[in-house]
């Protein structure tokens, strides 16, 4: 008995003596250079989040939304709206999302009476800096902004888009006087034909 006793005591001293180097290098180690970590399970690949991270221009507090982010709101749609401040043109040249509030941005201060104040609020534009900046205003007047989005770093992360075609250019319309001009000629020959139906015939007629 007394010897397990002191085998037990003696493989607890060396183990204490071998772990005591490596917890002093970990409590000494830098902030910058962290123990490493146990390599986790293969997962599926996506696309890399948009945030401040990896675009330091975007300085604003509403937080950035990447695509799963919008798609997450969308499902919603009885809760959600999509606010987009974007120019007609820029809709029209690289699209957006299907059903939308479009409030361009010079307008969004003075229309603030068409935007609800019960829903989740997506601001967006091309790469998100401006919905940012906007949506900074609106989360500041008590609007509910879960985020900002771009429709480039929606579409890049694999996205669809959908494309409004602008109508083709209406055809100009006759003038009065060409159509009446169109008409005549018909109603000219109509006249002739009418005459020589009602003339009588210069041959005797055949027996």
């Amino acid at each position: 008995m007394n010897a397990f006793v002191k085998l037990s005591a003696s493989a607890l001293v060396l183990s204490l003596a071998l772990a005591a180097p490596l917890a002093r290098a970990a409590d000494n180690a830098p902030a910058s250079a962290p123990i490493p970590a146990p390599a986790p399970t293969a997962a599926p690949a996506t696309a890399p989040a948009v945030t401040p991270a990896n675009d330091p221009a975007y300085t604003y507090k509403t937080l950035r939304l990447n695509r799963a982010a919008v798609d997450a709101v969308l499902s919603r749609p009885e809760q959600a709206l999509i606010l987009d401040i974007r120019r007609p043109d820029e809709l029209t040249k690289i699209g957006g999302f299907p059903v939308y509030l479009s409030i361009q941005t010079s307008d969004v201060q003075k229309s603030l009476g068409f935007i609800p104040k019960d829903r989740l609020i997506i601001v967006v534009s091309n790469r998100a800096h401006r919905a940012g900046a906007v949506g900074d205003i609106l989360h500041g007047l008590g609007y509910n902004v879960v985020g900002a989005t771009g429709v480039l770093d929606y579409q890049d992360e694999g996205g669809v888009l959908t494309k409004i075609a602008p109508p083709p250019p209406r055809q100009a319309a006759a003038a009065p006087g060409a159509a009446a001009s169109a008409a005549a000629p018909g109603a000219t020959l109509g006249a002739q034909a009418n005459a020589v139906a009602a003339a009588p015939s210069a041959q005797p007629a055949a027996k």
